[in-house]
Parts: C-alpha cells; sequence; structure tokens
C-alpha cells in the first residue's frame, strides 16, 4: 500500500497548499494513508520556518475534518516534525495527551550541543558537529516520544570530508534506534534536491550511501518519507525513486510507523 507520513502544509512557511490539497492529491496518487507532519512550533519561543503557536489547533482540526469528509477513501494521521530540545518534555508529552497528536517525527535540525548552546546541523563546522549531533539525536530516542527519526543522514549535506567521526555519527544513530526500536526514515525529499558539488564529488546531499550501507546490514525498520512541501510531492517521481533504491540497499522497508499492539 502506497502511505507517506511526512507531510508539511502552508503553514510552515516554506511549503505550498492547504491540507485538503494534500488530501486530494494523496487520493488522486493511490496514497492509502497520509500522515501530516507539519514543522512543530513551540509554545514560547519562534525558532522559524514553522507554524505559529497558536495555529496548532487548526492544523490538527483541519486534518479532522477532511479525515471524516474523505472516510473510507484515504487514513489520515495527525503528526508534527520536531526537533527534541532540552525544557520541553511537558510540551512533548501534551502534544499527545491534550492535543491528541498520533505521532511526532525527530526532524533534529537544531539540537543542543554540550555546551548549552542551540546549533544548526545545516551549518556544522566539523566533523565532531556529527557526533555532537548524533549523541542529541540518541537522546531524543531514550525519551520515547519519536515514531520515526526524519532524514537521519542530513548531516551529511554539510561539504566535510568523511572520517572518523562521521563513522561514529553513523554508528550511533542506527543503534539508537535498533535499541529504542525507533523507524529511520529513507527521505525522498534529498533527490528532489538534485546531484550538488562536494569536495569528495559531486552527489544527492542525501541519502547519504555509506550510512544506508550501514543500516542494511542491521534488522532496523525503513520507511520511505516525501518530505512534501507542494501537493505534488506526495507521492511523486521522487517518492518512486526513492523507494526504488531503499530496495536496492536491501533495507527492511516497512509501510506502517506504528509499533503494532
Amino acid at each position: 500500500m502506497r502511505t507517506n507520513f511526512h507531510t508539511h502544509t502552508e503553514r510552515c512557511c516554506h511549503a505550498f497548499g492547504n491540507e485538503e490539497s494534500y488530501v486530494s492529491s494523496a487520493i488522486k496518487n493511490g496514497v492509502g494513508v497520509l500522515g501530516f507532519s507539519d514543522h512543530a512550533p513551540f509554545p514560547d519561543r519562534d525558532y522559524g520556518y514553522r507554524m505559529k503557536y497558536e495555529e496548532l489547533p487548526e492544523y490538527l482540526r483541519t486534518i479532522d475534518e477532511s479525515a471524516e469528509r474523505h472516510r473510507g477513501e484515504i487514513q489520515l494521521y495527525k503528526g508534527l516534525e520536531t526537533e527534541y530540545l532540552c525544557g520541553y518534555d511537558d510540551y512533548y508529552r501534551q502534544l499527545f495527551d491534550v492535543y491528541g497528536l498520533d505521532y511526532l517525527a525527530l526532524g533534529e535540525h537544531m539540537y543542543n550541543s554540550p555546551d548549552g548552546d542551540i546549533k544548526n546541523i545545516f551549518f556544522a563546522q566539523s566533523s565532531s558537529d556529527y557526533v555532537e549531533y548524533a549523541l542529541a539525536v540518541c537522546k531524543a530516542l531514550e525519551t520515547g516520544f519519536f515514531t520515526f527519526v526524519a532524514h537521519p543522514d542530513v548531516m551529511f549535506t554539510n561539504n566535510i570530508a568523511f572520517d572518523d567521526n562521521c563513522q561514529r555519527a553513523m554508528e550511533l544513530i542506527i543503534d539508537c534506534a535498533i535499541k529504542h526500536d525507533t523507524i529511520l526514515e529513507f527521505n525522498a525529499n534529498g533527490y528532489r534536491k538534485g546531484i550538488c558539488a562536494y569536495d569528495t564529488g559531486d552527489r544527492n546531499p542525501y541519502p547519504y550511501n555509506k550510512f544506508w550501507e550501514l543500516a542494511a546490514k542491521t534488522e532496523l525498520r525503513v520507511i520511505v518519507g516525501s518530505d512534501s512541501h507542494d501537493p505534488g510531492q506526495v507521492f511523486d517521481e521522487y517518492m518512486i525513486l526513492a523507494i526504488k533504491k531503499a530496495r536496492e540497499y536491501k533495507l527492511r522497508l516497512t509501510d506502517n510507523i506504528f509499533r503494532q499492539r
């Protein structure tokens, strides 16, 4: 069955289309399950490129209304993609207990560094930042809040030569995902970004070969996610390409992010 649990909307200020337009596109493209995972707001601070905190109830209500409107055509789930930042555990719990969220996807763009600063992985200065990042991902998975890790190899967007720190960072993320039975996402958006020039050669920023070659040696579960920022991307040619590539790696693919009960 065609599924996608990584879907953004215009509310995050860097995507296009409302919730209903994504649902319509999903139905048109034969998607049976669609999970919305727009970038989560934080209650006390605007970190940018995400919905406003006061929009959260409307976002969830709109998904519920679409689910009722298209009952029998598609299954919808209410999710959010968010970073794990220290001091917000009560908020993450509230998202489930009060707002009725179905899942959280860990999209660790920002992370708490050991010195207390909030760093952005897209501006890594050296491969040692990758290890810090991986340790932050591990800390997030220990909480049990997160159903899957979005683009766990996103650090390789940076033009930093592969070394022992890179290897350790990959091993940390993969081992922690296995330990905490958390799915890793094979992200189609890296293919949409096209081939980029790196010092070590031209490649897509992600999915990163070495990461998924290592993951393929394990039994961890992997889901392919569109990371759609436009209704036309819910299940497009890049999603199909990503599924093809993930199968070539011989990853243990699943179409369901939820643990079997």
